[in-house]
């Protein structure tokens, strides 16, 4: 199953959205900031990658950035997953290079659907 990394401070977030996708077969690594992400994107390889916004020290822009600028990692989908709910906010996300935006809260079997459709389409793309 692919494996999907949950970038989010807040264990509440964490918990739910690792046992939404783990009891759907899904493989799960956490990350509790942008920095942490960073380096282990690189070690893991994540299938997808679901990025929350405001987090200590390196956000989740500055890590959409990076990730997105960095070869090893570039092709990696990133789907930022937030509180923040300004259409500003959801632009900036998409060109900082994100694939989408979703307001939180978000349902375990929506957060599932879209986590296979992401993987999927990526899959289109690679192909």
């Amino acid at each position: 199953m692919p494996l999907v990394m949950i970038v989010d401070d807040s264990p509440t977030e964490v918990h739910v959205m690792k046992t939404a996708l783990e009891n759907e077969g899904y493989q799960t690594v956490t990350a509790t900031d942008g920095a942490e992400c960073l380096k282990l994107a690189q070690e893991a390889r994540p299938d997808i990658i679901l990025m929350d916004v405001v987090m200590p020290g390196v956000n989740g822009f500055e890590a959409t950035r990076n990730l997105a600028r960095d070869a090893a990692t570039s092709s990696i989908p990133i789907v930022i997953i937030s509180s923040k709910s300004q259409e500003t906010d959801k632009i900036w996300g998409l060109r900082q290079g994100a694939v989408d935006f979703i307001v939180k809260p978000i349902s375990g079997p929506d957060l599932v659907a879209k986590v296979g459709d992401v993987i999927a389409a990526a899959g289109e793309r690679r192909s």
